[in-house]
């Protein structure tokens, strides 16, 4: 099993009573559902960026004719 880091999150109690109809909603715990925001979030993040880095790489090959 690997091992996760713990840390101590503080959250508005609206907050997160928001995650816990959605986490039920998905069939989930909350910490499974934050964890999933977080996931979904940076993968969105890391294809922007890479994007962003390809088309950066792209316009240095162009031909300056």
């Amino acid at each position: 099993m690997s091992s996760k880091k713990k840390f101590l999150l503080r959250l508005d109690p609206d907050l997160y009573q928001d995650l816990e109809k959605w986490a039920a909603d998905e069939f989930r715990s909350v910490n499974a559902q934050i964890e999933f925001i977080l996931r979904s979030s940076v993968s969105k993040h890391r294809n922007l960026r890479q994007s962003k880095d390809k088309k950066k790489t792209e316009g240095n090959l162009e031909d300056p004719l």
